[in-house]
């Protein structure tokens, strides 16, 4: 019986350590897994901070371009805005042209029978002065 006992010991005492050799590759394994692990960790946060970097310059020249753009956009709206009134301006223009021409042409019209008086006085007027003209002319060529 002592003999049972004490090959179980050894039949214990080899088990365990063929559990001891498994479980030491196999920690030796995870050990070489998580040193991999590691070293692209270290990789990834080297490239993590130059993106890091290259986004924060990135974002600098984004503001600095937005605030370029709002400047820009600012004298536009001014721009605009004087566009804008020339408009009302011209278009107050145009409505007082339009009652002038509105106010000639009324006042034309109630007057046009003076106006065909004036303009035959005018012709006629025209006429005596180049009569006149003409016999002194005739005068002239007579009298040589």
């Amino acid at each position: 019986m002592i003999e049972i006992l004490y090959f179980s010991v050894a039949l214990i005492a080899i088990a365990f350590t063929i559990l001891v050799i498994y479980l030491n590759k196999m920690l030796t394994s995870v050990q070489h897994t998580l040193d991999s692990v590691a070293h692209t960790l270290d990789g990834l946060e080297k490239q993590l901070q130059g993106v890091t970097s290259e986004t924060t310059t990135l974002l600098h020249k984004t503001n600095e371009l937005m605030d370029d753009v709002q400047k820009k956009s600012e004298a536009l709206n001014v721009l605009v805005t004087s566009f804008s009134e020339i408009g009302e301006t011209v278009h107050r223009l145009n409505s007082s042209i339009r009652k002038v021409s509105d106010k000639v042409s009324n006042e034309a019209e109630h007057k046009n029978e003076s106006v065909s008086q004036v303009v035959s006085w005018g012709s006629a007027a025209i006429d005596i002065w180049r009569r006149i003209k003409e016999n002194k002319k005739q005068k002239i060529e007579v009298g040589e």
